[in-house]
């Protein structure tokens, strides 16, 4: 099991739509493939909007966001799950 964390930061002004756009348009495309099994969206009061994914194996990328939209490129880390 991968855990994929995708973050991306939005403009001021564009945070409610890039945030549609993550909910209804970036995640529906991985939502679908064979090794996806959950996804789950965060946000924050600095504009931040993080999705959490996992996946059986080889997460696949989510698409790149509308650029008028963020301050900045999305940042990606991939996570396995630690026994303790």
């Amino acid at each position: 099991m991968i855990a994929r964390m995708w973050e991306v930061r939005a403009l001021g002004s564009g945070f409610d739509e890039l945030l549609s756009w993550v909910c209804d348009e970036a995640l529906p495309t991985i939502e679908v493939l064979p090794a996806h099994v959950s996804s789950k969206v965060y946000s924050s009061t600095d504009h931040r909007i993080v999705v959490i994914s996992t996946w059986r194996h080889d997460p696949v990328p989510l698409p790149a966001p509308p650029e008028r939209l963020v301050a900045r490129a999305p940042h990606v880390w991939d996570f396995t799950p630690v026994d303790r």
